[in-house]
């Protein structure tokens, strides 16, 4: 029998029908919670986070001597106290001033230092750097001495401008930190590029590095300016004059060991509260950026 025949012979092979699969269920993942269990410690978190704003608003909105839960009639006559008998509309006018100085002060010193961190190697380099971390572990109440005997020295006391500098230097070791990091993160051939063009450094900084440092700078200027906002202690210690007086220290006016107006006080909260919320409701995208993604974009 020849090839040809045996193979016309032979049977074709059986084709075998897969059988269909059964569909398996997809194990959820050890991240992947339910939502209930997402949704229900947030929402009492939510809640213990809104009383206390809502036990503020209803001692500043409704009348004097009430004890209703629920502010009504709305009053308006503890803001109108505060502001204009408390004299709360100067202490906001110093307040705003401290903040923005210290914001400017803050950012453009920590620029240069943190550009110098980031780009320059120098012996001390890294003592500098520990010698930042470590001013983190120093409070405050340390500093009111030293700065108390430099400020009467130079006739600061009693000025706004000895709260600036003080808040200033406060912030800067962090503020340094933070933008060191961040500059550290631009690629240095961007620069390198840039002089090759015929940018001197200064111009290359201006130009590439600074424009891709915008997250980071409103980070850092914005806790600048929130801190000193709602610090206590500085004005409280170099400042005498009520007219020189912040928001913070106006606050505590409101209290005396006799007595205490809640009414005046809750509505001083909340002027004091409105501008901090304002500035990180429109800075929440740039906050959010500086802190996660650094300074460069793809």
């Amino acid at each position: 029998m020849s090839t040809k025949e045996a193979t016309a012979v032979a049977p074709a092979p059986r084709r075998t029908v897969p059988e269909p699969q059964r569909p398996v269920k997809k194990r959820p993942a050890w991240d992947e919670a339910p939502r209930w269990q997402i949704y229900l410690p947030l929402s009492i978190y939510l809640v213990f986070t809104l009383i206390p704003f809502y036990w503020i608003l209803l001692f500043a909105l409704r009348p004097a001597g009430s004890t209703s839960l629920v502010p009504w009639p709305i009053t308006f006559d503890h803001f109108e106290k505060v502001w204009t008998e408390r004299s709360f509309a100067t202490y906001f006018q110093n307040s705003l001033l401290v903040g923005l100085a210290t914001l400017v002060m803050t950012t453009l010193v920590a620029l240069a230092g943190g550009y110098a961190l980031a780009r320059f190697n120098f012996k001390i380099k890294q003592a500098f750097m520990l010698a930042l971390l470590c001013s983190q572990f120093v409070p405050g109440a340390l500093l009111l001495v030293p700065l108390f005997e430099i400020f009467a020295e130079l006739k600061m006391i009693n000025s706004l401008g000895s709260v600036i500098i003080a808040e200033t230097v406060f912030q800067l070791p962090l503020s340094m930190i933070l933008i060191s990091n961040f500059i550290k993160n631009v690629p240095y051939s961007l620069e390198e590029a840039a002089w090759v063009d015929g940018c001197n450094r200064f111009t290359a900084f201006r130009i590439v590095v600074l424009p891709l440092l915008r997250p980071g700078l409103i980070a850092v200027g914005s806790f600048a300016f929130v801190h000193s906002w709602n610090h206590f202690l500085f004005a409280l210690m170099f400042l005498n004059n009520q007219s020189k007086q912040t928001i913070p220290v106006g606050l505590n006016t409101l209290m005396s060991a006799d007595s205490v107006d809640l009414g005046a006080l809750a509505a001083g909260g909340i002027i004091a509260a409105v501008p901090v919320v304002i500035v990180f409701a429109f800075i929440q995208k740039w906050l959010i950026t500086g802190f996660s993604a650094g300074a460069v974009k793809g």
